[in-house]
């Protein structure tokens, strides 16, 4: 019996220590291919056009940018409405439903917009970065760009790293602005406060810190999607099996990190920043 129990804690530490292996392994690929993103940007400041190929970026911003705004207005459209229906409801008992359009405003231009934002892109431009990538990957054509002389960082990954990151911003302020109409379509129609009265209190309400501190966690999310996406893709193994497993990890871990980003992000900007 004892040497039972000792294989099996044996068994149990060596899954522990390959598992820890592993995760190391991941963290260390990871940050290289960070370095080796901003190193690449480094680059392009002092040759921009041996580096940046802006047919290539712009192309990922259509398909990452453009692409998303429909569900994006979608989404916050819904958001704002819900947000400003519980707002009213919880400041009835104080007779303050007038500040509905102040908590609305700094709800989604400090955490709301970007946060479900960054969910809706992970979730679309986040697992078809890791799908296009993983797909190239088994078919061995990064093998090929890299016998070619090609650096697959620059070709593949830099655009889509720099797409995300210009247009995550912009889909930010599209979300926050539709967020807060949203907030007025409710409370026109339940407290029927007018559109001019609604920009008024919001504008009121705002601080530029609300708008800045809301763009920067927009930035840090559109490096988290992309390069996990990335990520995911390029370690792909074991045909389309794999490229679905690659997938789901990319939207699973974004949404992971995008989450402990927005905490992080929060707790500095209440705290000690802003």
């Amino acid at each position: 019996m004892a040497s039972r129990n000792n294989n099996g804690s044996t068994g149990l530490l060596i899954k522990l220590s390959d598992a820890t292996v592993t995760m190391l392994r991941h963290i260390t690929s990871f940050f290289y291919l960070f370095f080796a993103v901003i190193k690449l940007i480094a680059a392009g400041f002092a040759k921009p056009s041996k580096i940046f190929k802006i047919k290539h970026i712009t192309q990922q911003m259509f398909l990452m940018g453009i692409g998303s705004i429909p569900i994006v207005i979608l989404t916050s459209l819904f958001l704002g409405m819900t947000l400003a229906m519980l707002a009213i409801y919880a400041l009835a008992d104080f007779g303050t439903e007038i500040w509905v359009a102040g908590l609305v405003g700094v709800g989604f231009t400090r955490e709301l917009g970007p946060l479900i934002t960054a969910i809706v892109v992970a979730g679309r431009v986040g697992a078809s970065i890791s799908a296009e990538l993983g797909t190239m990957k088994v078919s061995e054509e990064i093998d090929a760009l890299e016998t070619m002389g090609i650096n697959p960082v620059r070709y593949l990954i830099l655009p889509r790293f720099i797409a995300l990151l210009i247009m995550l911003p912009c889909l930010t302020v599209i979300s926050d602005y539709v967020g807060i109409y949203g907030g007025y379509l409710i409370s026109y129609f339940k407290l029927n406060i007018t559109i001019h009265y609604y920009k008024d209190l919001t504008i009121d309400a705002l601080k530029l810190k609300d708008v800045i501190t809301g763009l920067i966690k927009s930035v840090s999310f559109a490096m988290i999607i992309s390069l996990i996406g990335c990520y995911q893709g390029i370690i792909v193994s074991g045909g389309a099996e794999g490229v679905g497993e690659g997938t789901t990890k990319s939207v699973v871990n974004s949404l992971i990190f995008i989450i402990a980003a927005d905490c992080f992000f929060t707790a500095l900007f209440s705290y000690v920043i802003l």
